[in-house]
């Protein structure tokens, strides 16, 4: 959990678009008169210290990236890269999908990057969640639109984009692309792309959800997308899509960022999941909900490793974290680093009876304006209703 941590802490004199990355409009840097400078393909002139400060945001939003070089140089030819991120409406959204996202992509537009939000209605019926029913799929995408812009989602450069539509309306650029990706690919390599499915190799796999990891390789390229902004466990399938360049020699490949995954509450558990109710906090869970859930979760004194309450989504919402300690150790201390709550956190000078109630209230304090809305907002309220009442299937 060392990713609760580093995402919510003081936020209450800050706004969330503001609060993650104080940087202008990148499109309108400009040429400010510095020595050295590069020119975009669209002829603007950006200066080398731009052009590193727009790296520095972007790069920051992802544990891994495949390749750092190839992401400088895009952020120096162009102005407005497009990143790709995606994801399959399947049930209530939990704080990893929920308050993670809004930090990245708010990162990622303050850095004047476009974000398009793949809505994958269709790859969730592929994948038989909510039980393949269409209509309750679309309904749960709509409550995760509900919920990030409620989180404060900077949406300026930010489009939704239902896959079922997308797909139709240009299916003659879309399917083409499908099957020359399946046909160049050998059946062990598409089996080990079902992680991003959270399926394994040795499921017992329908054809569809074998059709699954060509379609989300063509996704890329079909949405002309210059980064793709996943999580960690999509990795495979962005690492076939550079693969399928190198086959029909494109120089210019997607650039692989992906994000670091929050894990479950829970001992042992890599994330969080919807199915086990104290494995995850979810968007709209009450205070009393979420106090409970972090009092259950796993955290061990001194033990940093696997430990869920030291994640550092705390630190990236508010970047501050205000704990309460006993008369013991001092008292009220407030960290700025995360390798100070990691050093205090091993020493013993922060403990779990400490550190949890403090995570618990500066968790709230994110999940605030989301209650509010579905609480005052009568579409949100009917959706979320309706999300409550399905059923999740696997």
């Amino acid at each position: 959990m060392f990713a609760f941590l580093a995402a919510a802490v003081s936020m209450a004199e800050q706004s969330p678009e503001n609060i993650l990355v104080p940087v202008e409009e990148m499109e309108a840097l400009a040429v400010q008169g510095a020595k050295s400078a590069s020119f975009s393909a669209t002829g603007f002139q950006i200066s080398e210290g731009d052009i590193e400060k727009r790296f520095q945001i972007v790069r920051s939003v992802g544990e891994e990236c495949i390749q750092e070089d190839e992401l400088r140089n895009l952020l120096t030819k162009k102005v407005a890269p497009i990143c790709y991120d995606g994801f399959e409406p399947s049930g209530r959204m939990h704080i990893a999908q929920g308050v993670m996202k809004v930090i990245n992509v708010n990162k990622l537009t303050s850095a004047g990057c476009r974000v398009k939000i793949w809505i994958a209605d269709w790859f969730a019926q592929l994948n038989n969640k909510m039980g393949g029913d269409l209509k309750k799929i679309k309904v749960v995408g709509e409550y995760f639109k509900e919920i990030w812009k409620a989180a404060g989602m900077n949406d300026d450069k930010v489009e939704f984009l239902w896959s079922s539509e997308e797909i139709n309306a240009r299916a003659d650029k879309y399917w083409p692309l499908v099957m020359d990706i399946a046909r160049r690919n050998k059946l062990p390599r598409i089996l080990r792309c079902v992680q991003i499915m959270g399926r394994s190799e040795t499921d017992e796999l329908s054809a569809a959800q074998i059709l699954y990891p060509c379609m989300q390789c063509a996704d890329i390229f079909f949405l002309e997308a210059d980064i793709c902004q996943l999580g960690m466990d999509q990795r495979k399938v962005n690492v076939l899509a550079r693969e399928y360049c190198d086959d029909i020699k494109r120089k210019n490949k997607p650039i692989i960022l992906s994000h670091h995954m929050l894990p479950g509450l829970q001992q042992g558990q890599e994330k969080m999941s919807k199915s086990d109710p104290l494995s995850a906090i979810f968007m709209e869970d009450d205070e009393a909900e979420v106090n409970f859930k972090i009092k259950k979760a796993y955290c061990p004194p001194k033990i940093v490793e696997g430990n869920p309450c030291l994640e550092y989504i705390v630190l990236q919402w508010f970047h501050e974290f205000t704990v309460e300690r006993n008369e013991k150790n001092s008292g009220k201390k407030t960290y700025t680093e995360f390798e100070e709550i990691v050093d205090d956190y091993k020493s013993g000078e922060l403990n779990p009876g400490d550190l949890k109630p403090a995570l618990s209230k500066a968790l709230n304090k994110i999940l605030q304006p989301v209650r509010d809305h579905f609480k005052n907002n009568e579409r949100a309220k009917n959706l979320l209703k309706q999300v409550k009442a399905y059923r999740v299937t696997r």
